[in-house]
């Protein structure tokens, strides 16, 4: 994601470049193509990928009708690990922001990341106004929205946790919208940057505390905290041989 400064952004109801290709006030609508996804996520991430997940989003979900969920980001498995973790009920009012020069570069990829994904096309090179409209738009707007997005802005090439950008301190603050933490492990080492296909094994999710609005130094060292006692814990837990109880994904949630 591009670095965008905290500042005034105008905002307008006249049509522009993405209310022409992309409604995504009328996503909620594509149930057929989502579900079919869902079903394909949640049998890939029970039986190949083995996803565990620490916490529980229902309560969230009935307590904050509106959050930006933010993560690390080292795999192409993130987005769709997140997308399981969530319970399809909940699927209609979720969106994910996707780097626009991947997700959105062939015909055959518009049309999976908008009707399958609910993605949001990012410019991660220019700063792209319209695209940062539409979220602060879509957030203001409507009654019920999650947002996903991966504000290091890229993958991570070795795993570590990168500086985050101002993009989701400007989303939060500008539209009043708290901040939902979640942790992936185990993701690089099982998909990495450059490679074609995933390897099967185990991976987790942590499912974490939630941050009010606040500028990007503040978000990003909350969040560093918590990842490290995560990781911190789990050094703990191995040296012990102990293992972590994880709630493991129903098929049929």
């Amino acid at each position: 994601m591009p670095e965008m400064k905290n500042q005034d952004i105008p905002l307008s109801d006249e049509p522009n470049i993405w209310d022409n290709i992309f409604d995504y006030e009328k996503i909620s609508g594509h149930l057929f193509t989502r579900g079919l996804w869902a079903l394909f996520l949640r049998l890939v991430f029970k039986f190949y990928i083995r996803l565990r997940v620490k916490g529980n989003f229902r309560g969230f979900y009935k307590k904050y009708p509106k959050l930006i969920i933010i993560s690390n980001h080292a795999s192409h498995l993130d987005g769709p690990a997140i997308l399981t973790s969530i319970p399809f009920s909940h699927w209609m009012d979720l969106y994910i922001l996707a780097a626009k020069d991947y997700w959105f570069s062939s015909r055959f990829l518009r049309f999976f990341s908008k009707y399958f994904l609910g993605a949001i096309p990012l410019d991660r090179v220019t700063q792209n106004t319209d695209s940062v409209k539409k979220c602060i738009n879509l957030l203001m707007s409507l009654k019920r929205i999650w947002l996903v997005m991966f504000p290091e802005g890229t993958r991570s090439q070795d795993g570590s946790l990168r500086p985050f950008k101002s993009g989701v301190s400007l989303f939060s603050t500008k539209t009043k919208t708290p901040i939902l933490f979640l942790y992936l492990q185990k993701n690089r080492s099982l998909w990495p940057k450059g490679k074609m296909f995933p390897l099967p094994g185990k991976m987790y999710l942590h499912v974490g505390p939630v941050q009010e609005p606040a500028d990007t130094e503040t978000i990003f060292n909350n969040y560093k905290k918590w990842t490290t006692e995560i990781e911190t814990k789990f050094l703990r837990l191995r040296r012990q041989r102990q293992k972590p109880v994880y709630t493991k994904i129903d098929p049929k949630q």
